[in-house]
């Protein structure tokens, strides 16, 4: 095991967690234009008992960790949310189960794997207005700079661009899962909570999580 390696992806968990806590009524406010209007609060509720319970955690690799976030997510998150998310940690984890210092092509492997079990557990795909309309482009254009050579930290500010540019652009989109399916045309008129979240925590790693080892 890389210490190094688990050390980076620690940092990025509490990353995206602090950031699901500060914008719990901003995901929620967006949410709530066509949904239920808890997706922050649902989510704030699952990354916040993660850190909570973060000193008694059991894991020994990456992978490991990703696991525990996952089982944690599942448990605590409520509705459509739960499933989702933590699919998306568990299929990253199994993912990376060989790879005691993951690279950036592990961690690519690893997004890849997130987003096909976010597309199994939620029967979605690209273009039905959910997460995955900002979470592919952005993972695409993460892997598209990694291998012309970027660093890291260049990557993932070019893949928040994308991500934000991604979720305003579910703006027009037509929404086919999730309650905002019920309200038809109307859910043309406003941006998807889970697009724009992944943005929000995009931007948020870019900006505050500096990996030693990708």
């Amino acid at each position: 095991m890389s210490d190094a390696a688990l050390s980076d992806a620690e940092r990025l968990i509490r990353t995206i967690a602090d950031s699901v806590l500060e914008n719990e009524k901003y995901f929620s406010d967006l949410d709530a234009v066509v949904g239920d209007g808890d997706f922050g609060y649902s989510l704030a509720r699952g990354f916040g008992k993660l850190i909570e319970d973060w000193d008694t955690l059991d894991y020994e690799d990456v992978s490991g960790l990703f696991k525990k976030t996952a089982i944690v997510l599942s448990s605590r998150i409520g509705g459509t949310s739960g499933p989702i998310w933590g699919t998306a940690f568990l299929r990253a984890g199994t993912a990376l189960n060989d790879a005691p210092a993951p690279g950036s092509d592990d961690v690519i492997a690893a997004m890849r794997a997130a987003i096909e079990g976010i597309k199994q557990r939620g029967d979605s795909d690209l273009g039905d207005k959910t997460l995955l309309d900002s979470l592919i482009p952005a993972t695409d254009r993460l892997e598209q700079e990694l291998q012309g050579g970027a660093g890291a930290s260049e990557a993932l500010t070019a893949a928040a661009a994308t991500a934000r540019e991604s979720a305003e652009a579910t703006k027009t989109m037509l929404a086919k899962r999730g309650r905002a399916a019920y309200s038809g045309d109307r859910s043309r008129d406003s941006v998807d909570a889970g697009a724009m979240g992944v943005a929000v925590l995009f931007e948020s790693v870019s900006t505050e999580w500096s990996p030693t080892t990708v």
